[in-house]
């Protein structure tokens, strides 16, 4: 199991790494090349740039405080 763990972390890492050289990418270096050059195929509009972390920031806030609530509801509902 121990490899497993392993690979699996190095999966992890390796996903974490490469959504975090493009997000750097995208918003650092991207403004600063010109808008005709062919780079900017491979990247959305720089609006999603702010949207989609904000929408994927309400989405975890919105599904944490859910997960709160009911873990508190059901701990109620043990001790009655």
């Amino acid at each position: 199991m121990e490899l497993a763990d392993k690979a699996v972390g190095f999966l992890l890492s390796m996903i974490s790494l490469s959504i975090f050289t493009y997000y750097t990418f995208w918003v650092i270096i991207l403004p600063f090349v010109e808008s005709d050059h062919f780079i900017h195929r491979y990247f959305l509009p720089q609006e999603y740039a702010i949207l989609i972390p904000v929408f994927a920031g309400v989405g975890l806030l919105s599904f944490l405080c859910v997960f709160i609530g009911y873990v508190m509801l059901k701990s109620k509902k043990k001790s009655s």
